[in-house]
């Protein structure tokens, strides 16, 4: 193999551009990850080259990313709410978009005097993302966070442990299924909410991600249903319901959870504009 330097393995990037909408950052982080410096450092010292055994890693990883393998899961990690957390192709790979969730949660509770304990609810938690992001903000609270999948719940807690987040539990439970007899200030959950049929499965990075976490019957409202339903019994009085859902959604939802009897109901936009969470409050308005 020829010397590779920095410069020639991001002008690689266009080899990629068909796939990736971020192709130049996605050369980036392989590289970042490789050298383990940042990427001040890859413009900083374009002309540096590669040893040989980090030429033969980054055309592996190129040679995945490439056939359309996520970033997320040839590094093993990815960034959320500025918190590194491993990942794999047992769950999704979070996304900014769901940083959503966390902001709209401490923002209904902004009110809150210092080291005021709550309690918190992540149903679906993936690899802990929105438990964990929470938990990084509210060290007084005390979350759960419950996955059906045995091989989420075992990533779920890497990521708590190596964080060292000792107020998050994680526990394996088909929704409400194994949740103890306690009632919440506040649930959340990013659910399956793509239609089986949405031809966007066969795209991007959801290929390679668990059909069980995206997708749901009932035009991808199942969950949904079922989650507005049964978090009535779990929220207490002036508790809080937090929901992520799909772009063309936000009405449905929002139907569904005035129907349960939920107040001051409200959808808000995600960074592309599109409704993306819907909330409400269990109790009266006053």
């Amino acid at each position: 193999m020829n010397p590779l330097s920095i410069a020639q393995c991001l002008q690689l990037a266009h080899e990629l551009e068909s796939l990736s909408d971020s192709a130049r950052l996605d050369i980036e982080l392989l590289l970042c990850h490789i050298l383990q410096k940042n990427r001040t450092y890859l413009f900083t010292w374009p002309d540096k080259v590669l040893s040989p055994e980090q030429a033969e890693t980054f055309q592996l990883f190129f040679n995945r990313r490439k056939s359309g393998e996520p970033i997320a899961h040839i590094l093993g990690q990815r960034e959320f709410w500025s918190l590194p957390l491993s990942v794999n192709n047992s769950t999704l790979i979070p996304r900014p978009d769901t940083e959503l969730l966390v902001e709209l949660v401490l923002e209904l509770f902004a009110g809150d005097v210092p080291q005021q304990k709550r309690s918190c609810l992540d149903l679906g938690t993936g690899t802990g993302a929105i438990a964990l992001a929470i938990a990084s903000e509210k060290p007084d609270w005390q979350l759960v966070g419950v996955d059906k999948s045995a091989d989420a719940v075992a990533l779920a807690e890497k990521n708590r442990s190596e964080l060292q987040f000792a107020n998050v539990q994680i526990l394996q439970s088909d929704w409400f299924s194994a949740i103890p007899a306690q009632q919440f200030d506040v649930i959340v959950s990013n659910p399956p909410y793509i239609d089986p049929q949405d031809p966007h499965l066969d795209q991007g990075d959801v290929r390679f991600e668990p059909r069980s976490a995206l997708i749901a019957g009932n035009k991808g409202l199942a969950d949904i249903e079922l989650i507005i339903q049964q978090a009535w019994n779990y929220l207490r009085e002036q508790g809080w319901l937090l929901l992520e859902h799909g772009y063309d959604q936000g009405q449905a939802v929002r139907d569904i959870f005035y129907a349960r009897g939920f107040t001051l109901v409200k959808t808000r936009r995600d960074l592309g504009g599109n409704e993306r969470v819907s909330l409400g409050r269990k109790g009266s308005i006053s």
